[in-house]
């Protein structure tokens, strides 16, 4: 799998025909995740613009600061056959995007451009209705290449060693803090390029589903959520949940630790081409809730995953997308007792022509340590 692979010279032509179908005039890709998943450029976010000009025809160009040239360079994007334009400190790049595109209606900007840049490009596009990119590239980055799909599964297998390891450091008398800090260091053993969170939540912590680390201590018979992830150097990402118990776990939460099983298990049966995924979403939340713990189950069933964590597609209530092969998502259903404790089972999934491939593998059975 190469830089190549992963962000092939086609996307760029492919990007530029959604922008025409999409009534676009022009997509305006700053630093962040659409610019890197069109150009393999991660480039840093300044205040100085950086900005792939994807005009609906003619050629594309990149806005570059004079000093961020040979960065640009030295990436994928040279590959593109772009026209970098490179910009002086004295110089307005944003009117030099504007002269060149001309008279534009509607431009589709990054859906997370700095709104400084946004308001820029307003002042000097002021006729050009402003709408987000991902409007555009939705479908496309929602559909995962093969060679995206390995990148998904590599960094699986990278986050599944650090869970591997979660036993050897979680134990009673440690707080969240010291343990949290071990992952982090574990997850960029394992081959990662960042941590982007580490959740280590203990006791009544654990009913909180974006606890983050604390300095509580970890007591014997607690249930601990430990849910990881980060970001791989060729920019994929990684996320999984696993759930642990310090010793015995208290008498309910072991019963309703079971239904969670469960009900994960029936929403990764339930991914096949042509579902739906709010489907997927009822598949584990109504199982949980003939149990009785449907009010306690509080957040949707996944999210898309790929050079961000959270992309589409959204498996919730609500979301009639039919599932398509590639679509790449965490199934992570939760329960979670307010003032007591909680657990959640998270693994990513990969819709393929005959169903769904789990690509995190580590035991989901309740970890007692």
């Amino acid at each position: 799998m190469t830089s190549s692979d992963l962000y092939p010279v086609s996307r760029l032509a492919a990007v530029q025909e959604a922008t025409a179908k999409g009534g676009l005039d022009a997509l305006l890709l700053t630093p962040g995740p659409d610019l890197r998943y069109v150009s393999g450029y991660d480039a840093k976010p300044l205040e100085r613009l950086t900005c792939l000009v994807v005009p609906a025809s003619g050629e594309p160009f990149m806005m570059v600061p004079r000093l961020e040239v040979p960065a640009a360079q030295a990436s994928p994007a040279a590959r593109l056959g772009l026209e970098f334009v490179a910009w002086d400190e004295t110089d307005d790049p944003y009117a030099v995007v504007a002269a060149r595109l001309g008279r534009v209606a509607r431009v589709g900007l990054a859906d997370r451009m700095w709104a400084m840049s946004s308001l820029r490009f307003r002042e000097v596009l002021p006729e050009a209705e402003q709408v987000l990119a991902g409007g555009v590239l939705r479908e496309l980055r929602m559909r995962k290449s093969p060679a995206e799909v390995a990148a998904l599964r590599e960094a699986g297998l990278a986050i599944d060693s650090v869970h591997r390891r979660v036993p050897e450091l979680l134990r009673a008398g440690r707080t969240e803090r010291e343990v949290g800090r071990d992952i982090a260091e574990a997850i960029l053993a394992s081959g990662h390029a960042t941590v982007d969170f580490v959740i280590v939540a203990s006791g009544p912590n654990a009913a909180s589903p974006h606890h983050d680390v604390s300095d509580r201590v970890i007591e014997a018979g607690e249930p601990v959520v430990v849910d990881i992830g980060g970001q791989l150097h060729n920019g994929y990402c990684s996320d999984s949940t696993r759930t642990y118990c310090v010793g015995e776990p208290p008498a309910d939460f072991a019963a309703y630790y079971e239904v969670l099983r469960r009900a994960q298990d029936a929403a990764c049966a339930a991914v096949r081409p042509g579902v739906s995924c709010e489907s997927i979403d009822a598949a584990a939340r109504d199982l949980i809730a003939e149990a009785g713990y449907g009010e306690a189950f509080i957040h949707r069933t996944g999210h898309g995953i790929g050079i961000e964590t959270h992309e589409e597609p959204y498996i919730v209530a609500g979301n009639g997308q039919a599932m398509e092969p590639g679509f790449a998502f965490s199934v992570e259903p939760g329960i979670y007792l307010q003032g007591r404790h909680g657990a959640r089972i998270e693994d990513i999934v990969v819709c393929t022509e005959n169903g769904g491939e789990r690509l995190n593998t580590t035991p989901r059975d309740l970890v007692i340590l």
